[in-house]
């Protein structure tokens, strides 16, 4: 049985704090606005993980009203989401994404983000694909005001239906 899942993530990007994508942290004079680390990436991933199991979203399992998640690294939600994928008996197939965010030139580190990936969802480099995009000064991404990422998983079940 195969299933498909999308995600999406938008956060602020504001003066005094680390960027954080993919869980590597990108140099920048400004950081992702969020309850946790705002690692629009790994939120992303989770979302369409979770989407394609029919489980929710990360809201409801990490909530931002919760005080543990404040400024918490979102490496600790993948790996959470790792866990409700194993416990179901899904497999990742494949992880299609698209990061926007239109300063930071984001091609020298899709490397390191793909193997910090990779090694929390145990699955091949290979298996993971991250293209940042601009968006040609249009909207608040494009004027420097935010960053987005829009997230696609196949997940297959490890056992019969």
């Amino acid at each position: 049985m195969l299933r498909i899942g999308i995600g999406y993530d938008i956060h602020p990007l504001v003066e005094g704090r680390k960027l954080y994508i993919g869980g590597v942290e990108i140099p920048s004079n400004k950081g992702s606005l969020g309850h946790s680390d705002g690692d629009v990436l790994i939120h992303a991933i989770c979302d369409a993980l979770l989407g394609a199991l029919g489980f929710g979203n990360i809201g409801e399992l990490f909530p931002d009203t919760d005080e543990k998640y404040k400024d918490a690294r979102s490496e600790i939600f993948l790996k959470d989401v790792k866990k409700i994928l194993d416990e179901k008996n899904f497999e990742i197939v494949n992880i299609d994404s698209t990061v926007i965010l239109e300063e930071v030139k984001l091609s020298p580190f899709v490397g390191e983000m793909k193997k910090k990936i990779s090694s929390i969802l145990e699955i091949p480099f290979d298996k993971i694909s991250i293209k940042p995009k601009r968006n040609e000064k249009f909207d608040a991404t494009g004027k420097g005001d935010a960053l987005a990422c829009f997230a696609v998983v196949l997940i297959k079940s490890k056992v019969g239906e």
